[in-house]
């Protein structure tokens, strides 16, 4: 079986850098999947893109799905065959099933009974023949956003402008619109040319030459280390942002890195508004000195070579410096506005609605930071902090520069707020009350900062579930799943007394007393649970957690994050240990037995018949009391501690005690035992959940 590479390539328009990194992905597991279905064997795939393309190159295809021989069953020999020793036309009609002929149909024993078998063979497909299905995994690419073009009712991220599928020499024949399949790529689009590739092999280098690079990986290297040889020539430092990078790699063939500057007067507009001018709208590289303090130089990537990049440099210079001359305007600008004129002007901006203006949003949250507040031990200052940080949360909303520049806010909350004489802290928490932002990104640094997070995050859950807004799917427009995960972060890290259950609740009675909620709030309050356990599934994963400790230490209750956290982590240090699967064997047949209780007993101890049963009670009377001393301390690893020491006595209790006896008082008193120890354990964790190899 002879072996050749494949080589696919999708020529378009541009793609938006975006779509780059989950195409390619689908490319693959596309391509994996096709041909673990087709059998066909191969030694690697990899794939290719720039902006202009996406490709893919299997290497050492086999030319042919193997053969494939083996047996097919039919029916009973008894059913097989007529009376008289001939075929019968069940027979008959398996062997035609099976294609094949009544000679070569024979019989063999399977569990004691004959039956017929029929010898089948299966000749392979010819890879070249299977390749043409190539065009349907293709058109099954999903984007972000498609479009249409021409004629066509063809729905692609671009217009398909060349196709490429090339198996050895053999061009595989296929047409997506009017655009068919050969061997002609096209290289840069300004410094290259149409050139001919004569096997998948020498794809990359003939690109290469035609001022193509279409190894992403390389690509986004050099671009690297093009970067830091400036920063080593110039004394720089240059701090190379991941996601600016990836996104640069992905609108450059040809990467060439440049620099040039700008006026030294714009240095006195804040940092964070220079940096984001360059680098989220004209994708340019800040350059800083090695203090960390903002130089007027900046570093693009072009693509294309090396030739005339004075000229490119001016180029970009001249648009950088009409961006930051807007920025300093607007800066200057915004510096006339107060902080109880931009609140005024809150009133009149539409937060959603149903549920008012930005300014219904800032009292709502205000009411809310009050209430979690007295759930905290805090002080009158912090208090107080809290409650001016609540209140001016969102004045620079109304500035020029958030609306030029909406990934600002808060950051340029902080700026106006110490150029009107705010205390530094609630400066601070101005910006960090957004925090985190992002998944990874960090909590606030500051407890005012986190109240505050906290309120702002739960009013925006509460009130669109209030209203019916709940994430769907991949639907979650006011992104409630990021924030809900943003609180579960901040509970964690400050490890905050207060419970899920409690911030519902509070953020309940706020919506509610402002006349927004416009559904039963028990059944809302379970929602909103509910929708809080996957964060706190998640965070448990994050840190390790085994799904069946997970489920648990859920199954009892997750309010208390932080320490939901902390029996997970007991758990997971004594989860493979033998004693510790004995024991919770131990407190298993505890908790099972016990939901055989009915009723509302107490116990009698006057009842217990042998030693067994004092020792037992004896036994949870100390570990009741250890328990809930342990849970005042937080010591939850003594918690689990105490609870498998009680092994040794429950496992004399089963060996000695019928807990069903006969006598009805007997058995509803030990029943009534089970369900009191049962009550202890399992306010630790549901153990019987806990699956052990």
């Amino acid at each position: 079986m002879s072996k050749q590479d494949f080589l696919l390539e999708i020529g378009l328009e541009e793609l938006p850098a975006r779509f780059i990194n989950n195409a390619t992905a689908q490319l693959k597991q596309l391509f994996e999947k096709w041909l673990q279905k087709q059998k066909l064997e191969y030694e690697k795939i990899e794939i290719m893109s720039t902006p202009r393309r996406l490709a893919v190159l299997v290497k050492q295809l086999s030319d042919k799905q193997p053969d494939i021989s083996g047996e097919a069953k039919g029916p009973a020999k008894k059913i097989a065959l007529t009376e008289d020793g001939e075929w019968s036309k069940a027979a008959l009609g398996f062997a035609r099933g099976q294609g094949v002929d009544k000679e070569d149909l024979f019989f063999k024993e399977l569990k004691g009974t004959d039956y017929v078998y029929a010898r089948t063979f299966t000749a392979g497909q010819k890879t070249n023949e299977l390749l043409k299905e190539v065009k349907e995994l293709i058109l099954s690419i999903h984007f972000p956003k498609n479009m249409r073009w021409n004629q066509y009712s063809l729905r692609f991220a671009r217009p398909i402008q060349w196709l490429v599928a090339l198996y050895g020499k053999e061009i595989i024949p296929f047409s997506i619109t009017d655009i068919t399949t050969g061997n002609e790529t096209f290289g840069h689009r300004f410094l290259g040319e149409k050139i001919s590739i004569d096997q998948p092999a020498h794809y990359e280098q003939l690109l290469e030459k035609q001022y193509v690079l279409v190894d992403a990986d390389k690509r986004k290297k050099l671009i690297e280390e093009q970067i830091q040889q400036l920063s080593k020539e110039k004394g720089w430092n240059i701090p190379v942002n991941e996601a600016l990078l990836d996104e640069v790699n992905h609108l450059v063939e040809y990467p060439t890195a440049l620099f040039g500057h700008f006026d030294t007067s714009f240095l006195e507009i804040p940092k964070e508004v220079l940096i984001t001018s360059m680098r989220e709208h004209q994708r340019y590289f800040p350059v800083e000195n090695h203090e960390g303090e903002l130089l007027p130089y900046f570093v693009t990537v072009r693509n294309g070579n090396d030739q005339h990049l004075e000229n490119v440099a001016r180029g970009n210079e001249k648009v950088l410096r009409a961006r930051l001359a807007d920025a300093a305007f607007f800066y200057k600008e915004d510096q006339k506005l107060t902080i109880p004129s931009a609140l005024s002007k809150l009133e009149n901006i539409v937060y959603h609605e149903e549920l008012g203006s930005i300014a219904d949003k800032v009292r709502r949250v205000k009411l809310l930071t009050e209430k979690i507040s007295s759930k905290l031990t805090l002080s009158e200052e912090e208090t107080k902090k809290i409650n001016r940080v609540a209140e001016i949360s969102k004045f620079d909303l109304v500035s020029q520069m958030v609306y030029e520049f909406p990934e600002l806010q808060g950051k340029m909350g902080q700026k106006y707020a110490q150029l009107q004489g705010e205390e530094a802290e609630v400066c601070l928490a101005i910006n960090e009350h957004y925090m985190p932002r992002f998944s990874g990104d960090q909590s606030p640094s500051t407890l005012i900062g986190s109240v505050v997070s906290l309120g702002e995050k739960m009013d925006t859950i509460t009130s669109c579930f209030a209203i019916g807004l709940i994430p769907s799917g991949s639907q979650d427009p006011y992104a409630l799943r990021r924030q809900a995960a943003g609180i579960v972060q901040i509970l964690v890290e400050y490890k905050l007394e207060i419970t899920l259950e409690q911030l519902i609740n509070m953020s309940l009675e706020v919506i509610k007393d402002k006349g927004l909620l416009k559904r039963d709030s028990e059944e809302l309050a379970k929602e909103l649970l509910d929708f809080f356990f996957l964060r706190v599934k998640n965070l448990l994963q994050d840190k390790g957690s085994r799904y069946d400790v997970i489920d648990a230490v859920t199954s009892v209750s997750y309010s208390h994050v932080t320490n939901t956290i902390k029996k997970a982590e007991a758990i997971m240090k004594q989860v493979d240990h033998q004693d510790f699967k004995d024991s919770v064997e131990s407190l298993s047949r505890v908790t099972n037995i016990s939901k055989k209780h009915t009723g509302d007993r107490n116990l009698d101890t006057s009842l217990f018949e042998k030693e067994e049963e004092k020792r037992m009670y004896d036994k949870y009377v100390s570990v009741k009391n250890n328990v809930e001393k342990a849970y005042l301390n937080g010591d939850f690893e003594g918690i689990l501690h105490e609870l498998v020491r009680s092994r040794e006595e429950i496992d004399a209790y089963f060996d000695s005690i019928m807990v069903m006896a006969e006598d009805e008082s007997l058995r509803q008193n030990r029943l009534t035992q089970m369900k009191e120890f049962a009550q202890v354990i399992e306010s630790f964790a549901k153990f019987q959940q806990i699956v052990f190899s």
